[in-house]
């Protein structure tokens, strides 16, 4: 479909950036002598907001549009990447690579494919939702050896401005092809039943598709149709506004043990990828001697198998218990964490290709069955569940990428960072098996505890 091709795409632009902190933070700390805590910061404020701005971004594409918000969003990235070129004090950084990149990114990344999944898909949801999360990755693995090449022949801030092009590239794109529901193009999402029932009289509301906003107009002799759920009416796009309809999701949701749950495991998730892998990977290898553009290959590579890992995953969460899934994968991740001290070296080896191979397919093979949780749980506010469930994500992610770089400071290796982050994921592990799956026609934004 469409949509979700350009949805693809769009993903690929919000990435590049994403991958930059890894590439960057060793030529920033050669021209300005900043410290990797002092640079770990600015990574940091860019992953909270990353993660805090995605379940009001949720809220602002049932208020707004998908159109709207990803369009503005690409352009918060360009602008960002682009002004990055100018900074000459770490404060400037945190304003560009802190603020308008992490708001940005924040407004499209995982919840923008959650939305698209949920509203377009009935049928293979998963496995959509898998593909489209795997647009990161492959953002990853364009833009990684590039910037990482650009930047060791032609400067940082040729690669910045790269980013900036590349997303800007793809707003005429988002623009021209992107469309709110299937009900704009007068179609259901893939694999929802025709409806069925007596036809309705010209302008009753028919609510085909419950991820569109409410109100809209049937066509004369539209078949009725009734919507799977209800939707408090707080929680509705007009009841208040977009961030009323977040926070009252938040609040609601927050009476739950599944939520938190929900909410830890995928802070830990955050905080083994994008903030110890992702922003400390290259920078430790460096360390042991190995060049920048071949540390940036060995992320490209897991960000290769990271591809295939999500869209198997996604695979999986349609036919697999996804607590059982999430807890394979946190095992996994643990494993390769313990192993990483000892395969760091000034050459790439076998065994450093295996745990980039490993820890590729489990990088975010964690999305789809938490999607798939919070759907379940949440019903119609799912999506939005899931912004602030993907909060979490960024804001563990924002603290693992603060320590480990101090850490570093203060013990001159990331060892301990490496051992710790192990043991969060067996904690994840075990976390994944309180998270409940609430039985059919369970009130699921009612204050009770489950």
């Amino acid at each position: 479909m469409l949509v979700a091709v350009v949805a693809f795409v769009a993903l690929l632009g919000a990435a590049g950036f994403r991958a930059a902190p890894s590439v960057l933070m060793v030529p920033l700390q050669g021209e300005f002598g900043w410290s990797r805590s002092v640079l770990s910061l600015a990574v940091s404020v860019n992953l909270v907001l990353f993660g805090l701005t995605a379940p009001f971004a949720a809220a602002l594409m049932d208020r707004w549009g998908i159109r709207r918000v990803v369009a503005v969003a690409l352009v918060l990235i360009a602008a960002g990447s682009g002004l990055t070129v100018f900074v000459r004090a770490s404060w400037q950084l945190l304003l560009t690579w802190g603020l308008l990149v992490g708001l940005g990114t924040g407004s499209m990344a995982l919840v923008f494919a959650a939305t698209v999944a949920n509203r377009w898909f009935v049928r293979h949801r998963g496995l959509v939702t898998g593909v489209l999360t795997a647009g990161s990755a492959t953002g990853q693995l364009i833009f990684l050896p590039v910037m990482a090449a650009a930047s060791e022949h032609s400067g940082w801030r040729v690669a910045s401005l790269v980013v900036a092009a590349a997303a800007l590239a793809v707003v005429p794109l988002v623009l021209i092809f992107l469309r709110n529901h299937p009900a704009d193009l007068g179609v259901l999402p893939y694999g929802a039943e025709p409806p069925t029932g007596p036809p309705a009289p010209a302008g009753a509301v028919v609510p085909t598709d419950p991820a569109a906003p409410t109100g809209r107009a049937a066509p004369a002799g539209a078949a009725a149709t009734v919507p799977a759920a209800p939707v408090p009416a707080a929680s509705q796009p007009g009841a208040g506004g977009a961030a009323r309809r977040a926070w009252t999701t938040l609040r609601m949701a927050a009476h739950h043990r599944t939520f938190w749950a929900l909410v830890a495991g995928f802070a830990i998730c955050g905080a083994t990828t994008n903030g110890l892998i992702g922003t400390h990977f290259i920078p430790a290898a460096h360390d042991h001697g190995l060049g920048e553009t071949a540390a940036a290959g060995l992320l490209a590579v897991v960000g290769i198998f990271d591809i295939v890992g999500t869209v198997c995953s996604g695979y999986l969460t349609d036919r697999i218990n996804p607590r059982v899934l999430l807890a394979v994968y946190y095992g996994l991740r643990g494993v390769g964490l313990l192993m990483l001290p000892g395969l760091l070296s000034d050459q790439v080896h076998p065994s450093m290709i295996a745990f980039v191979v490993v820890y590729g397919l489990d990088w975010v093979a964690t999305v789809p069955p938490t999607v798939a949780l919070c759907r379940q749980a949440f019903g119609d506010s799912g999506t939005i569940v899931f912004g602030w469930v993907f909060a979490s994500h960024q804001l563990g992610a924002a603290i693992a990428s603060s320590v480990a770089g101090l850490i570093r400071d203060q013990s001159g290796s990331y060892t301990v960072a490496w051992f710790g982050a192990a043991g969060m994921c067996l904690v994840a592990a075990l976390v994944s098996f309180q998270i409940r799956r609430l039985p059919t026609g369970f009130d699921r934004l009612s204050p009770r505890r489950a």
